[in-house]
């Protein structure tokens, strides 16, 4: 597929990862809905890209509100090409702390907005996207899902985290292969560390301590290079069902 007609929806848009594959889009002509919880910062990415972007404040946990809010992108845009879930949260805490046991409501709420909020955006632009014209290929769609690497090597205070993108990783093939007979793809990214608005939060020092962990090239991801993955699996028909690593050959350790 060509990046120049894309339709996109991008949750987590208004910052980050989203944020730099919702400019790749545009950048190449194509169009781009911004799916974010944040309004202020949402609205403010979404005039930045300019008026073939649009931003729209979405909830990914909730599926009444992903259903509304996937239904105002495809009537802006014309319809859906491409679907990118990059809303993400991450609570770090342990399973036995110093205070007790984890709260499940904690968990759960982890589990919600990770896992099934990418469910949810999934299946709403996979039955938009079979209505599609389809390509000389017979495509109609491509849909990606961010994990982590946390997904395979969680560290202590991941429990919840590593569950959610452990969950995302799990449900991609068998919905890869429910929807190819639609012409839909569907893959998923596991990104290590990357500079993220989470992680310009913290010292710099810290900042390259953690890059300085990655074997190759030792420093921390950035967003354009998983916004350039994402681009290229869309141009890519035989990329399917598959979990890519975009982490430098890191493997992390267990704290």
């Amino acid at each position: 597929m060509d990046l120049a007609s894309a339709k996109a929806i991008i949750t987590g848009g208004a910052s980050g990862l989203g944020l730099a594959t919702a400019k790749r889009v545009i950048d190449a002509g194509g169009y781009a809905a911004l799916l974010d919880i944040n309004e202020e910062l949402g609205a403010k990415s979404a005039a930045a890209l300019g008026k073939r972007a649009v931003f729209i404040k979405t909830d990914v946990s909730s599926e009444d509100n992903v259903k509304s809010s996937v239904a105002s992108a495809a009537k802006f845009m014309g319809g859906v090409t491409l679907a990118v879930n990059c809303a993400g949260i991450l609570l770090p805490a342990r399973v036995v702390g110093r205070e007790g046991p984890l709260a499940t409501e904690s968990f759960n709420r982890t589990i919600q907005i990770n896992l099934i909020g990418s469910f949810n955006v999934t299946k709403e632009v996979a039955f938009l996207m079979q209505k599609n014209e389809p390509n000389a290929d017979g495509e109609r769609g491509l849909i990606v899902s961010t994990a982590s690497i946390a997904a395979f090597e969680g560290q202590i205070g991941q429990a919840a985290y590593s569950a959610s993108k452990g969950g995302i990783v799990g449900m991609m093939l068998p919905i890869a292969r429910e929807v190819a007979r639609f012409g839909i793809r569907v893959n998923t990214i596991a990104p290590g560390i990357f500079m993220t608005p989470m992680m310009a939060g913290l010292p710099e020092e810290v900042q390259q301590s953690l890059g300085a962990q990655v074997p190759f090239p030792p420093r921390l991801g950035r967003p354009e290079e998983y916004a350039d993955l994402v681009c290229h699996m869309y141009g890519n028909t035989m990329i399917n069902g598959e979990v890519v690593r975009l982490d430098g050959a890191i493997r992390m350790q267990p704290k």
